[in-house]
């Protein structure tokens, strides 16, 4: 088995993570939905791009720091939102909120997070973004962006690119659904909610706490509701 003293390049975390995860967590964070091809063009995307090399330029100092939003961080590459990093690790967005603060970079914590932001922001100090999905509820997404300013994350970063979740084929094979150990943690108060209501209705439950959130996003979300965020 691969050993992280032996990695030499960011390729071979996939290689490992592959060997130490099992299937279904391991498919979870490194799939697509349907073909893979957005992931594939995704990968492409990134292999095309160059660096144009310069000589006779003085090296002896290199500042890779930029400013994301007014905030100065090391280096132009940041941490996005994953969700669920519990299923790969028992310290979750914990251990990643450390290192980005570590690495002096913006870490943005997933609302899908198996530790909640106030967890998060007592790892101590470091700077963070929230990501954040509109739900139906508008008042729990008050709630979530209050909760986030009190915690001290300095920017929200709003996800409007999955009104419907893309058909994850991985997901269907493996039969994927958070471990009954974790939850959410953010969106707890959303799922007890959304229990209540479907119990009301006199529906059936949702089979999972994931599928009971994808169902409460705002599928009707346009650029409409931006006079109400006031």
């Amino acid at each position: 088995m691969a050993d992280l003293a032996g990695i030499v390049n960011v390729n071979e975390y996939e290689i490992l993570a592959k060997q130490r995860l099992p299937k279904m967590v391991y498919d979870y964070y490194a799939s697509g939905a349907e073909d893979e091809w957005s992931l594939k063009e995704n990968r492409r995307g990134y292999e095309s791009i160059r660096f144009r090399p310069r000589v006779l330029v003085d090296v002896s100092n290199v500042d890779t720091s930029i400013n994301v939003l007014g905030f100065k961080i090391s280096t132009p590459i940041m941490v996005a939102p994953t969700a669920m990093l519990k299923m790969a690790h028992p310290d979750g967005e914990l251990a990643v909120a450390r290192a980005a603060a570590a690495a002096g970079t913006i870490m943005t914590l997933s609302s899908n997070s198996t530790c909640s932001m106030e967890e998060v922001a007592e790892t101590g100090p470091g700077l963070r973004f929230f990501q954040l999905y509109v739900f139906n509820n508008r008042n729990f997404v008050v709630e979530l962006v209050h909760r986030a300013e009190l915690s001290g994350y300095k920017a929200i970063v709003v996800t409007v690119d999955t009104p419907r979740l893309g058909r994850r084929e991985a997901d269907i094979r493996n039969r994927f659904d958070l471990p009954p150990h974790l939850t959410m943690k953010n969106l707890e108060k959303l799922n007890t909610m959304s229990s209540k209501r479907v119990r009301t209705l006199g529906l059936e439950t949702p089979s999972s706490s994931r599928g009971s959130v994808v169902s409460q996003k705002d599928r009707s979300l346009t650029w409409k509701v931006a006079p109400d965020c006031d």
